[in-house]
């Protein structure tokens, strides 16, 4: 019941963010953004998640509602990493428990691993179809 009472918010606020992204946000600006087009799209998406402060149950609808919306899955993989790896929260919880260097260190190379598993993704998902 204590994970219920923890989660619950996270996943309503991500329902409510898909449900505008399927509703409300047209499918073609969307793609504009973060679509097959645009060679920054995986660095777009990880940095729009970065702000966020969600868990993986919070950013699953959202997640689905940009998959429906035809962006491709390794975008929308860098976005869920960053949002779970990056956020700007734990940046600041972290930041009281380790030095400056070793966080800088390690928000790097999170960053280009979730940059790379993106485009690793689109690649081969781009290959496939």
């Amino acid at each position: 019941m204590a994970i219920i009472k923890n989660v619950y918010k996270y996943v309503l606020i991500g329902v409510g963010i898909g449900a505008l992204i399927h509703n409300w946000i047209p499918q073609e600006a969307i793609l504009a953004v973060l679509g097959h087009d645009n060679p920054f799209s995986v660095i777009i998406a990880a940095v729009i998640g970065i702000p966020m402060y969600a868990d993986i149950f919070g950013t699953i609808p959202i997640a689905e509602a940009l998959f429906m919306a035809g962006v491709p899955i390794g975008t929308v993989l860098a976005f869920m990493m960053s949002v779970t790896a990056l956020s700007l929260p734990s940046m600041i919880m972290l930041s009281k428990v380790v030095k400056p260097k070793l966080l800088a260190i390690f928000i790097a190379i999170v960053t280009i691993g979730i940059v790379i598993t993106g485009y690793f993704f689109n690649y081969f998902s781009f290959l496939l179809m």
